[in-house]
């Protein structure tokens, strides 16, 4: 189980903000201890355990760059084409090692050990041929078109470090090095459900006034993309009970996430039932759309289960911006995995907009090429945190920091992708 303290959540200020959360997340947090090996095809998504270092060099040996002519440099002449004997041929692979002698050339091919004494590659189409001669021009620098051991990765070097979450270009770093099976830390459990009178199941006959409950597909989607693995609890109705007991079976999870009824309004139960079970500190993050967020760890330091709880609203848009935000920061820390930089890409602003001070909001915007070349964001026409359209009829968040009182069109601002988001 991950380490948790019971105050970790503890945050007395007004507003939270959103980098004060990731540090009280770094500091009060530990991520989950058990480990195991994995072969390379199944690697992507896990997190490295420890630094992953190189038992060989990458490249292993010097080799060709390209196809051509391994030549030593000191042959060459500074101001004139020079003429070199050829005295071998070297294919990729080839276990035979040749030398080269004085004012001697040999044909080579990509990926071929470079001979000995042999440091310059010339390309194929850079030369002339005459019989067994090959005449190349001035030029070149010493040692172009080679390869050097370990240029690339020396071996002992760390390759990847801990907490790397492991992507195909990761995957095949480990496999150009000779791995078979990496060390990563195991898959975080995270149980989900929602609450609400109103919700019912996508599928099932709606009567009244009901809504399909959208949030833990969501939710889903977004846990199994992180590579977590998912305990789907369903929905519960607005009953502290009920709800108790279901967190109650749920703590031997990492993590348990729930939407709505996180506020403060009567029928609002989670915080009750949370707080039968352990500590609860409504974050009030400064974000929007997002607030209420509530977090904290259900089960007592001298229970063997316990687990972390992030309570998130009821609305799909604010479900989507807190994962982004609060979530993702913490499924990182339990997981041990480096938390994403993301850097917002400027772009610029086609519409006015005013915000409160001291927090950080996100809009919904497309982005469009204006006339005169430059990406515009414009902004979704509807904004409310219960239209799921202002997420698929749109590219991506627009970040308006917390010093940000207002935008007028032609400003900058930064743009995140709900690519880079979801990861």
């Amino acid at each position: 189980m991950a380490q948790l303290t019971d105050d970790c959540f503890a945050f007395s200020g007004p507003l939270l903000r959103l980098e004060e959360m990731k540090r009280l997340i770094s500091d009060r947090i530990s991520p989950v201890g058990e480990t195991e090996l994995v072969p390379l095809h199944g690697a992507c998504g896990r997190v490295t355990a420890a630094d992953l270092k190189a038992p060989v060099n990458l490249p292993p040996f010097d080799n060709s760059a390209v196809d051509g002519y391994a030549v030593r440099h000191t042959d060459l002449n500074r101001n004139s084409d020079t003429r070199l004997r050829l005295s071998g041929r070297l294919t990729a692979g080839a276990p035979v090692r040749i030398g080269l002698g004085a004012a001697e050339a040999i044909r080579i091919f990509t990926g071929a050990a470079m001979p000995d004494g042999a440091d310059t590659v010339f390309m194929q189409e850079d030369v002339r041929l005459e019989g067994d001669h090959v005449v190349v021009p001035k030029g070149l620098n010493l040692g172009s078109n080679r390869r050097i051991a370990g240029e690339d990765v020396a071996a002992g070097s760390v390759a990847l470090p801990a907490g790397t979450v492991m992507r195909p270009q990761h995957v095949a770093l480990a496999a150009a090095l000779g791995l078979g099976e990496i060390a990563v830390r195991r898959r975080l459990n995270v149980a989900i459900f929602s609450t609400g009178n109103e919700v019912i199941e996508p599928g099932a006959s709606r009567g009244g006034a009901t809504i399909y409950d959208s949030n833990r597909v969501l939710l889903t989607e977004l846990l199994e993309r992180s590579g977590a693995v998912v305990t789907d609890l369903g929905i519960l109705p607005d009953n502290a009970d009920v709800i108790a007991h279901a967190l109650s079976g749920a703590m031997d999870h990492d993590l348990v996430i729930t939407t709505g009824g996180v506020s403060t309004g009567e029928a609002d139960h989670v915080r009750s039932a949370v707080e039968r079970l352990g500590s609860l500190v409504f974050w009030r993050v400064a974000i929007k759309p997002g607030r209420p967020v509530a977090m904290g760890v259900i089960g007592s330091a001298s229970n063997r289960e316990r687990a972390a709880f992030v309570g998130l609203p009821g609305n799909p848009v604010a479900v989507f911006v807190t994962f982004v935000c609060v979530v993702k920061p913490l499924l990182c820390r339990l997981s041990g995995a480096q938390l994403d930089k993301l850097l917002p890409l400027p772009v610029r602003v086609a519409f006015a907009y005013k915000k409160k001070k001291d927090r950080r909001e996100y809009l919904r915007v497309t982005l469009k090429r204006a006339e005169d070349g430059e990406i515009e964001a414009n902004k979704h026409q509807q904004d409310g945190a219960g239209i799921l359209t202002s997420l698929t009829e749109t590219d991506g968040l627009l970040e308006l920091p917390e010093d940000v009182t207002a935008v007028e069109p032609g400003a900058r601002a930064g743009f995140l992708s709900y690519a880079a988001l979801v990861g």
